[in-house]
């Protein structure tokens, strides 16, 4: 059985000093796109590139407990501008396979 973790997490806006700094915590969670002059474009990877995860909502994912430890050194890095929680859960078959085929494809 694959072992997979829900981690929700919640911005505290107010304690980001301005906009930029709360676009890098997205920017290192996500990753992002970098347009250069209208002409190219370029991905820039986010620790979700890294890690196989099943998006659920804007701030909520699945990943495998394997990959929780890194998830938490990045949060404990934010800890006191965001809250953040983990939840065990068990997924059903389809939603586990595409975990798998994840770890499949990068191994």
């Amino acid at each position: 059985m694959t072992e997979t973790v829900l981690v929700c997490f919640s911005i505290k806006t107010k304690k980001f000093s301005n906009n930029y700094e709360r676009n890098q915590f997205f920017r290192k969670l996500y990753g992002w796109n970098q347009v250069i002059n209208k002409k190219y474009q370029y991905r820039r990877s986010g620790l979700l590139d890294e890690i196989p995860n099943i998006r659920v909502d804007q701030s909520m994912f699945i990943i495998l407990k394997k990959h929780l430890q890194l998830m938490r050194e990045f949060f404990q890095e934010w800890e006191d501008k965001i809250d953040w929680h983990e939840f065990d859960v068990l997924l059903d078959s389809e939603r586990k396979k595409i975990l798998e085929r994840w770890l499949d494809d990068t191994e």
